[in-house]
């Protein structure tokens, strides 16, 4: 090579710009992590999203078995906003209490109601969508087993029934097959869960200015069913199973029936004025006798019945109770005490609830203020308060298995916010964070870059 070639060749090295070979390392390393940062993010919003959908690795399924050490709480409250719904992940389990009421937090859409559900050994909340003014123990039941509540479903195109089982999750809805229904509303469970009593409203005329109601036995496990009643004047008391489940008793108007599962009629009596059937536990424990309730004045109190002939055959030894729109019997205590829900009026209301007044009048959700769930004891001087809830809470049933067991539990409800408030919360940020961010690319990585460059004349400043 010439002395003038390679003279050539330094100064045209000379002028070629040096590749930055550190800079551009580091650059490349910066741009790996990010890669990696954005990664580990869209990894953790698919493990979110999955878990809000899917069952947490290991996690076993609820366990039927589990309501074995169910009780009564003390005390309910009002769900937290962003509860979970009765057929979200982790399943719920056996509910010891469900309840409605117009408190802010039981209601939703056009004055729909929310069905409370309460887990049965522990403060564990769920929520179910319902139909305006659900009544828990009316036309909203839980199963005596806890396990399932049924209730009018909202979504269906022709009235039907919607079961949610609350240990799997799942729902179905069950229909009587009665032609031109308007309205379809569960009344009560057989002992045993098999079947369910339906009550169908129907117009009596082309007009429709009046309408009968119908009640069915609906079996689950088949296509069986049952007509049990077509009266004009309705049937608007809870229906109340024999401990066998062979029988069972209903009011329509003013007459008490008892009828068997095939629907033959046993039996059929006029109540006394004042009386009435009294509840889903209105059979005694060994099936021989019914229970009404009987309004004295301001106060009421329990009466035993012959279930063949309507014989009154006198007082229970259990407290009555007063100040009170009226009482329903959910059932009998190990201890052979009377369980009851005690309704407490609004105290706004303008009806006189020591006058006449037909039970669905009593009960409805305007005249109620709150319940409390109570204990006759056989020869109590007074009842013993079991369960509180708060104002404008103002319909309730409990579990057949709690009422029985008799056992109760000291409550703490939730209160802040439920989890799928948290969940919404924290993975819309995340979101907008992430758009945010991809929008802005160009002038977040200036900005990055910017402080690499200061970062960097700094270490090479303290270098010197």
């Amino acid at each position: 090579m010439t002395a003038r070639l390679r003279e050539s060749l330094h100064t045209a090295a000379a002028h070629v710009p040096a590749y930055p070979v550190y800079e551009r390392a580091l650059a490349t390393a910066r741009r790996s992590r990010r890669r990696n940062a954005l990664a580990a993010v869209a990894a953790l919003i698919l493990v979110a999203l999955a878990g809000a959908v899917l069952p947490p690795a290991g996690t076993p399924a609820a366990d039927p078995a589990a309501g074995a050490e169910a009780a009564l709480p003390d005390r309910v409250g009002v769900p937290p906003f962003g509860s979970l719904h009765a057929t979200d992940r982790p399943r719920l389990g056996p509910a010891s209490v469900i309840f409605t009421g117009q408190a802010p937090g039981l209601m939703h859409g056009d004055e729909g109601s929310i069905i409370a559900v309460v887990g049965a050994d522990a403060d564990r909340y769920r929520i179910i969508k319902g139909e305006i003014e659900a009544q828990p123990g009316e036309d909203t039941v839980l199963s005596p087993d806890g396990r399932r509540v049924a209730f009018t479903s909202t979504g269906s195109a022709q009235p039907r029934v919607e079961i949610v089982d609350l240990v799997t999750g799942h729902s179905r809805t069950v229909g009587s097959g009665v032609p031109g229904t308007i309205v379809a509303e569960p009344a009560g469970w057989s002992p045993d869960g098999r079947a369910l009593v339906v009550r169908d409203t129907v117009p009596a005329n082309p007009e429709r200015s009046a309408y009968r109601q119908m009640l069915s036995v609906v079996w689950l496990d088949g296509d069986r069913l049952t007509r049990l009643a077509d009266d004009h004047e309705g049937v608007g008391s809870p229906v109340a199973f024999a401990p066998e489940g062979a029988r069972l008793a209903f009011q329509t108007g003013r007459t008490v029936s008892v009828a068997d599962l095939d629907g033959r009629r046993l039996s059929s009596f006029t109540l006394a004025p004042e009386t009435d059937l009294a509840g889903k536990g209105a059979w005694s424990t060994d099936g021989r006798t019914l229970t009404v309730t009987r309004r004295d004045g301001g106060s009421w109190s329990l009466r035993r019945i012959d279930p063949a002939t309507g014989r009154d055959l006198g007082a229970m030894d259990t407290p009555a109770v007063s100040g009170v729109t009226a009482i329903r019997l959910l059932g009998w205590a190990a201890d052979g005490s009377a369980r009851v829900v005690a309704y407490h009026p609004e105290p706004r209301t303008p009806t006189a609830f020591d006058a006449p007044l037909d039970m669905d009048q009593r009960l409805a959700h305007g005249n109620v203020g709150t319940v409390r769930v109570l204990a006759l004891g056989r020869g109590a001087d007074a009842p013993t308060t079991l369960l509180t809830a708060p104002e404008d809470v103002v319909a309730i049933d409990v579990s057949d298995d709690v009422i029985r067991s008799g056992r109760t539990r000291d409550a703490s409800p939730p209160g802040g916010m439920g989890p799928r408030f948290w969940f919404w919360t924290v993975l819309i940020t995340v979101l907008v964070a992430g758009i945010a961010a991809y929008r802005f690319r160009k002038g977040l990585a200036l900005w990055l870059d910017d402080r690499r460059g200061r970062r960097t004349r700094g270490l090479g400043g303290s270098s010197s």
